[in-house]
């Protein structure tokens, strides 16, 4: 047993979070963590969906191989962020993977865009949920700096950009693990 690794599933946290279930229609945005992508991925099972979409060929290789590592089935579609190539109510659930720092990285109006076209696809009682790096905690808090955009942050984060987009209820469901998830429910 080593004293610096923690047992169980390494993204546990990620499907509690998410909730997501077997049957679930997911549809998975950025690819910072292919692991994540294949773990929340597997759980819907064979009766579900999931979709991964990916703005270049980087982030399809990396959704593919968290995706076969995992074992699951995931449908891998080359698309900008911004504009979902799905119809209306597609999916009861959209999980962002903003652990690089992605929706800080993107300007005001594609963050806008973004969110909409998450809100769109969504059924009418879906839940989009964004996972982002939060504090880093333990020996990581003390090396690894947080990719935090000060002026994303002033301007109220991503909790103000999904009230902004229309999202019924925001909120932050939990902060852990040096990982923050924001979950908006249409």
């Amino acid at each position: 047993m080593s004293l610096f690794r923690k047992s169980g599933e390494p993204h546990e946290l990620a499907i509690a979070m998410t909730g997501v279930r077997l049957g679930d229609r997911l549809l998975h945005i950025g690819c910072a963590d292919p692991s994540l992508l294949g773990a929340v991925s597997s759980k819907v099972g064979v009766t579900g969906r999931s979709c991964a979409l990916a703005p270049d060929d980087a982030a399809a290789a990396r959704a593919r191989r968290g995706a076969e590592k995992a074992g699951a089935l995931v449908g891998i579609v080359r698309s900008t962020i911004d504009r979902c190539p799905f119809l209306d109510g597609a999916f009861n659930l959209v999980v962002v993977d903003g652990t690089d720092g992605l929706m800080a990285s993107l300007s005001q109006a594609h963050r806008r865009e973004c969110v909409g076209e998450g809100r769109r696809v969504l059924d009418t009682r879906g839940r989009l949920v964004v996972i982002e790096s939060g504090r880093p905690t333990g020996l990581a808090g003390i090396f690894k700096k947080n990719p935090v955009d000060p002026a994303y942050q002033a301007a109220g984060g991503t909790p103000a950009l999904l009230e902004e987009a229309g999202f019924r209820i925001v909120r932050t469901l939990a902060e852990r693990d040096g990982l923050v998830f924001i979950e908006g429910a249409k």
